[in-house]
């Protein structure tokens, strides 16, 4: 078994979805690259997305019909897919956010200390 750097975090599962999400609500339409670079970022480099991992996620919330693409071009005149969220997908956002910050509220509770 590899070595893992321990300054290094996995995607939980389904989370992926929501921050790629959340990502082009900041971004705006954005080619995968630039996504990945994007969460990168925002987890001070603790969290590397592989294209296996983030292009396979693209296509899924495209075929859900949450976020839609296009080609275009990008700032080094090469062609890329350009993504976007859509409304179902904000609605979707919105929804797993409420969903996530009760889940996370849950295990706040179960690990303070005892009074």
């Amino acid at each position: 078994m590899a070595n893992r750097d321990p300054s290094r975090a996995e995607v939980l599962r389904g989370t992926l979805d929501l921050m790629v999400l959340q990502a082009l609500v900041l971004l705006g339409p954005s080619h995968g690259y630039a996504i990945a670079a994007r969460l990168e970022q925002v987890s001070d480099g603790a969290l590397l997305l592989n294209m296996g991992t983030l292009y396979p996620g693209l296509m899924r919330l495209e075929q859900r019909g949450l976020i839609r693409a296009e080609w275009g071009t990008t700032g080094n005149n090469r062609r890329a897919r350009f993504y976007a969220i859509t409304a179902a997908g904000r609605s979707h956002l919105a929804a797993e956010k409420r969903s996530l910050d009760r889940m996370v509220s849950i295990i706040d509770a179960l690990f303070e200390e005892p009074a």
